[in-house]
């Protein structure tokens, strides 16, 4: 990474369902040494207050290097020239989704995702929705070709969860290690402990 020191990730909530996941990844990266820059939308700040509870956004933001307002389009994160290692949207509403897919940087998130995209970084989209019509479809295979990675938020059952709080802890690590910054931390299939009774 340009300039040295902490990794810089971008990490956007959106307003889809599954806010614990974003909360888990921003944990996460900062218990990794990462710089967080962190966006929310007001529909994520909605689901986070209704999710997780209400100082929800504080408690997270203090776990951040910097907050960014939604509609704060000049900051460093919306430009090209500024080093960061990559970015994460989780959860990324359809919506999100459908901006990123069509370059409408019409807020900070999607311009950050846009940037990411046009300075070939690593951006992971935790996708949620169920089920899917077409043009769900149409604006995930839009912005995969243009060279993020989709990654719905599914469970691993194979790893034999406990808890649903398992459940978002391994998404989380899975989306992190998509990034390619830090070791992998994700719990693997171990073939030979699955086939154990």
């Amino acid at each position: 990474m340009r300039g040295g020191g902490a990794p810089r990730i971008v990490v956007g909530i959106s307003g889809a369902s599954g806010a614990a996941i974003g909360c888990r990844v921003v944990e996460r990266l900062a218990d990794c040494g990462a710089e967080v820059d962190l966006v929310v939308s007001d529909a994520g700040r909605r689901t986070l207050a209704a999710e997780i509870g209400p100082g929800a956004l504080a408690a997270l933001a203090a776990r951040a290097a910097r907050r960014h307002g939604i509609r704060e389009i000049g900051a460093g994160i919306a430009s090209g020239s500024v080093p960061v290692a990559g970015m994460i949207v989780a959860p990324c509403s359809m919506r999100t989704l459908a901006a990123i897919a069509h370059s409408l940087a019409d807020n900070l998130l999607v311009r950050a995702a846009d940037v990411r995209l046009k300075e070939r970084q690593p951006l992971v989209l935790v996708a949620r929705e169920a089920p899917l019509h077409l043009g769900h479809l149409r604006a995930m295979a839009a912005v995969t070709e243009m060279g993020a990675i989709v990654m719905p938020p599914v469970p691993a059952f194979y790893l034999r969860p406990a808890s649903v709080a398992e459940i978002v802890d391994q998404i989380a690590a899975r989306a992190i290690d998509l990034l390619r910054v830090f070791p992998a931390a994700a719990r693997a299939w171990e073939p030979e402990a699955s086939a154990r009774p």
